[in-house]
């Protein structure tokens, strides 16, 4: 949607007058994301018939107008959406009363989603801080078959008794769900959801963060992680304001081979590249492939063809060091050439150095004892604010009126 016809929308629904008048034209910003995945092994892909799935996701930007995304990237059958709502969480399955609306499709409750493609809903007037947590209701009347989903969601979600509860201000929970990889705790994931988007000012842009488990927020053993939305791209967000931060990791992933997800080659243009008002592309990912027999020359191979697609959008891509991942064979000379590359190669925008913050300098193969997660590889809580807490801020500050928004 440009920004005229974003102005026009606004004014018509009556609303953020000051976005709509001379100066403030707008565009969709997206506040929040999820990458959708298909199978993979350890993760349950249950079929849902005629229940409600009540989820819950963290904005990074705010907004008076906003829309949710719907995903059947990976489903191998038409997807019926019965109903969907959104509305501000108000603690565990419940919602903020007064805040309910209810999502349409070209002005139908009901949607249907081929298989292999997404949809957006129309877009509804609610007030969404940033910062906030959002529930959004869908009823599927079923068989879903195998679902598209987030595997790590790091949030409580909830599936209802049978029946349509979307409007219900305490969803009644029935089973649920979970990935139960140990020794994570039992985390549920997003079912179905691609994204929730914001009008905002032209002015307002949005980081991509492309990565694997350290973007997605695992924390291993951490149980206190659930929940808090402690993933470095969220404590990133806070420090920002007015920038939304969207978070394209998938646990697993891989930069070369599809396999936990489509590879970061593979699904660079659908994560990441199209993500509405992206303006911003942070690189932190390849750990697995030199796990799983890669190379450092592969790798670097991957870096500069994902750069060179970033900058045909115009876009600026920021390097990330690899960070420790407690070995000490081969592995780990690559993972140190690939750094040396990132470091001194000039070919990404900036380099943001998470290896120098994290890494024990009394063994560099493993990160500071107060940052690991238990495995050598994932971070703590603390881990994982240390990270963002060591970005600088003026990266995403000087293409603020770019308008290179979509």
């Amino acid at each position: 949607m440009g920004a005229l016809c974003a102005a026009a929308l606004v004014v018509g629904l009556g609303v953020a007058p000051a976005l709509a008048e001379g100066r403030g034209s707008v565009h969709w910003v997206g506040a929040w994301t999820a990458s959708p995945q298909g199978g993979g092994p350890g993760q349950d892909r249950p079929s849902f018939t005629n229940r409600t799935l009540r989820q819950i996701v963290h904005t990074s930007v705010g907004g008076d107008v906003v829309r949710v995304r719907l995903t059947n990237a990976h489903g191998t059958a038409p997807l019926v959406i019965g109903e969907a709502r959104l509305a501000l969480r108000g603690s565990g399955a419940a919602i903020r009363p007064g805040t309910d609306r209810r999502l349409t499709f070209g002005g139908s409750r009901r949607v249907t989603i081929a298989a292999g493609t997404a949809v957006a809903s129309d877009p509804t007037v609610l007030r969404v801080p940033e910062a906030a947590d959002l529930a959004i209701s869908l009823y599927v009347p079923g068989p879903t078959a195998a679902p598209t989903y987030h595997a790590l969601s790091m949030q409580t979600n909830y599936t209802s008794p049978p029946g349509n509860h979307t409007r219900a201000t305490n969803m009644p929970v029935g089973e649920t769900f979970c990935w139960t990889i140990p020794p994570r705790p039992c985390i549920t994931p997003w079912y179905f959801l691609a994204g929730v988007d914001v009008l905002q000012s032209t002015r307002v842009g949005a980081i991509v963060a492309l990565g694997d488990s350290l973007t997605d927020g695992d924390s291993s053993g951490d149980a206190s992680a659930v929940d808090r939305n402690a993933r470095w791209p969220d404590l990133l967000a806070r420090r920002l304001g007015e920038v939304g931060v969207l978070n394209a990791g998938i646990a697993g992933n891989r930069v070369l081979a599809d396999g936990a997800g489509d590879s970061a080659l593979h699904r660079l243009d659908r994560d990441v590249l199209t993500q509405p008002g992206v303006r911003w592309v942070v690189l932190f990912e390849g750990i697995n492939d030199l796990y799983n027999g890669g190379t450092a020359g592969d790798l670097i191979a991957a870096y500069q063809q994902i750069i060179r697609r970033t900058h045909a959008r115009g876009l600026p891509i920021h390097g990330v060091t690899l960070t420790p991942a407690g070995v000490t064979d081969s592995r780990e000379s690559e993972r140190l050439a690939v750094n040396a590359w990132i470091r001194t190669s000039g070919q990404f925008d900036a380099v943001v150095d998470f290896d120098a913050v994290v890494r024990d300098p009394a063994n560099p193969a493993f990160p500071l004892p107060a940052f690991d997660g238990g495995d050598h590889l994932h971070f703590t809580v603390a881990g994982y604010q240390a990270l963002a807490n060591s970005i600088d801020l003026s990266l995403f500050r000087s293409r603020a009126t770019a308008g290179l928004g979509r």
